[in-house]
């Protein structure tokens, strides 16, 4: 029997984590990123991509 662990919703994706979710590569993602449809947010030296952004984005909303 699986253990009931709870997982908060994700509300940041790295670059690596948007790719797997959405199916699209990395040359996409940033295609995206550079052409304003998704937003990307520096967090040290990280690149983050807010949940809502990604989203909208495979919803056809941007």
């Amino acid at each position: 029997m699986l253990p009931n662990t709870f997982y908060p919703p994700k509300i940041g994706y790295s670059i690596k984590e948007a790719c797997e979710a959405s199916s699209l590569g990395r040359s996409s993602i940033y295609n995206h990123i550079a052409a304003g449809r998704l937003k990307a947010i520096r967090v040290g030296g990280r690149r983050i991509i807010p949940a809502e952004s990604l989203h909208a984005l495979i919803n056809g909303e941007v």
